[in-house]
């Protein structure tokens, strides 16, 4: 006994529709001439956009509205730092020598005549060797190096933190450290400078670094001596270290002067 049955009773079939040739080339020339024109009104945008700033007033060397999307940055970002607040710290295994990166650096003076001056806030002046850098607490850590171009890697660093070397002057100084609000440093040769707010000079893994990877820094990556601050980009941690300024005002910084963000935090 047969049984007739709906076309909804069984699987449902599919139906192609095909459309006249004619009503498909009319579709895609009506899209087409649409994006076309949607690119174009994007362009023309884009292009009054690129007028309009260039024609802005110029604020510590660049155009205003940029400039104050950077100070908006560097708000957001003192307002999340911390002093007990630290990066992540990795196991000894992970790390690996970084490329060497930045300007082109020329060795400085043997190690032997090497010096590095530390200035107070009222132009007290102090002289340390790296055996003087070298007896202060030695800290070893494991962060991550983060470059503004984009590429980062774990490296092993050694050195002493930049508090113990404040912490060993502050009794000399003739005014109190409430006093500091920035430090600057300068390279040998004055050939970089960056500047620093003092929270961050002084956070626990900021380090004026005199090995890494296990062995004393090679010329390239800073020798004698160069900071690491793991909570900024790596454009602030300074390569052969020859000069630190604590100081009330905030100090030049190489890239802030080209443009770039002054706090570079992380």
């Amino acid at each position: 006994m047969s049984e007739d049955h709906s076309p909804l009773d069984g699987p449902t079939r599919r139906r192609e529709l095909v459309a006249p040739e004619a009503v498909v080339d009319g579709e895609m020339r009506r899209r087409s001439r649409r994006s076309l024109m949607w690119g174009a009104a994007a362009l023309l945008g884009l292009e009054g956009g690129r007028r309009w700033l260039n024609s802005r007033r110029r604020d510590d060397g660049m155009v205003w509205p940029l400039r104050r999307a950077l100070q908006v940055n560097e708000g957001i970002w003192r307002d999340y730092f911390r002093p007990t607040r630290t990066v992540r710290t990795y196991p000894r295994s992970l790390a690996k020598m970084p490329r060497p990166n930045g300007l082109g650096w020329s060795r400085p003076a043997a190690e032997s005549t090497w010096r590095l001056q530390v200035r107070g806030p009222v132009g007290e002046s102090f002289t340390f060797t790296l055996d003087d850098i070298k007896s202060l607490p030695r800290v070893e850590q494991v962060t991550r190096l983060c470059c503004i171009e984009g590429w980062s890697e774990v490296v092993h660093w050694a050195g002493t933190r930049f508090s113990s070397l404040v912490e060993h002057i502050s009794e000399d100084l003739a005014m109190t450290l409430d006093y500091v609000k920035y430090v600057g440093l300068v390279s040998s040769g004055d050939s970089y400078f960056v500047g620093l707010d003092i929270e961050s000079a002084m956070h626990p893994q900021t380090l004026l670094c005199y090995e890494m990877m296990g062995a004393p820094l090679e010329q390239d990556h800073g020798y004698p001596l160069r900071l690491v601050i793991p909570t900024k980009y790596g454009i602030k941690s300074i390569k052969q270290v020859a000069m630190i300024e604590l100081r009330e005002s905030r100090p030049d910084d190489y890239w802030a002067l080209r443009g770039y963000d002054w706090y570079a935090g992380l």
